[in-house]
């Protein structure tokens, strides 16, 4: 599979009073082709995320958007565009960058959450200084296999819960 330049065609969501921007690197093909972040069935960011808040797991993009809102979540990706090849991270090239910082003093977000290696290191390169608290989390991909639910559930545990001051 040859790489192919992609643009972001997701609208960021921006969930009620949205204090925490997650932010992945591009949405997957399968997130295109389903109109909303993390679209791919294999993807556990939903179940990550359920697990977290211990609630139900959203399967429609109505109860996607639900559960955000009621999480004070937004959700969009640190690339506006790039070459990749499907949904490989590790094929990235040629970045072109959301307005990240823009987004965050707008909607008066307080941190920022990336999801995956390569969304902190693309986040780190753009911003190595930024505004408000960056949180780097293992992603959530079926290609993530070395980390169980259970593990990525810990991990984003530890975060949500000082972001968030239970």
């Amino acid at each position: 599979m040859q790489k192919e330049n992609v643009n972001h065609t997701l609208r960021p969501f921006v969930g009620r009073e949205a204090s925490i921007l997650i932010l992945g690197t591009m949405p997957s093909p399968k997130s295109r082709e389903v109109g909303f972040y993390y679209g791919h069935p294999q993807n556990r960011f939903w179940k990550v995320l359920s697990g977290v808040f211990e609630e139900a797991t959203p399967i429609s993009i109505t109860d996607k958007k639900q559960f955000l809102s009621d999480h004070h979540i937004a959700l969009w990706d640190v690339l506006a565009s790039c070459m990749i090849r499907g949904a490989s991270d590790n094929s990235i090239s040629h970045p072109v960058y959301n307005d990240i910082e823009a987004f965050v003093k707008i909607h008066g977000i307080n941190a920022v959450i990336t999801t995956g290696k390569k969304a902190g290191q693309l986040f780190v390169k753009k911003w190595p200084e930024f505004s408000v608290p960056h949180y780097n989390l293992p992603s959530t991909s079926p290609a993530n296999a070395a980390m169980s639910l259970e593990m990525l559930i810990l991990e984003y545990q530890k975060v949500l819960n000082y972001v968030f001051h239970y």
